[in-house]
């Protein structure tokens, strides 16, 4: 299998599993921890994300002969796969969250949201009002979609800057090497 394959799927997979971590350890539970696991999700997110990224596009780069050039766009390339793997996985895996394990953490971002309006001042006809267009935004369709929307698009991010230092040029032919035999 190509590197960016396997690490787009241990990407998808890591990702799984911290949000299963946040689950179990009860941060997904209670709309006044959600912030906290937001903010830890989306920290580790990065640093997997990172990870991933960078070894798959060294997985693609050790593939490639060392006589030919690793450019930039080959890099990006292999980088950008791995994150179009991991969102792809990142549906069924989201979607088995959504569905299975936690159907009710929709009801939960739902009422996080409105807390944090309500503090902001808002009276009880704006957040009736409001929780409406909140249901229809937390849909687990349109959370997979905007999932998947986040996981290209960081990792497009992520892969323009690791490729820039990820890139190879054709090893140089000694001169040795290149001048043909002599006949003694």
């Amino acid at each position: 299998m190509k590197p960016p394959v396997v690490y787009g799927i241990a990407l998808a997979l890591a990702s799984a599993f911290l949000t299963l971590a946040l689950y179990f350890l009860g941060y997904h539970s209670d709309a006044a921890k959600l912030t906290q696991a937001q903010l830890i999700g989306n920290v580790g997110l990065l640093a997997i994300g990172i990870t991933c990224t960078v070894l798959g596009i060294k997985g693609q780069r050790a593939e490639t002969p060392a006589e030919k050039e690793f450019s930039y766009g080959r890099a990006l390339g292999a980088g950008v796969m791995v994150s179009l793997v991991a969102a792809v996985i990142g549906i069924a895996t989201n979607w088995f969250y959504f569905q299975i394990i936690n159907p009710g953490f929709r009801d939960l971002l739902v009422q996080a949201q409105l807390d944090q309006m309500a503090a902001k001042g808002m009276n009880s006809d704006q957040l009736d009002k409001a929780e409406k267009g909140i249901r229809f935004i937390m849909q687990p369709m349109i959370l997979m979609l905007f999932a998947f929307i986040g996981s290209i698009f960081w990792g497009t991010i992520i892969s323009l800057v690791a490729a820039a230092f990820l890139k190879r040029p054709a090893a140089a032919v000694t001169a040795a090497a290149a001048e043909p035999p002599t006949l003694a």
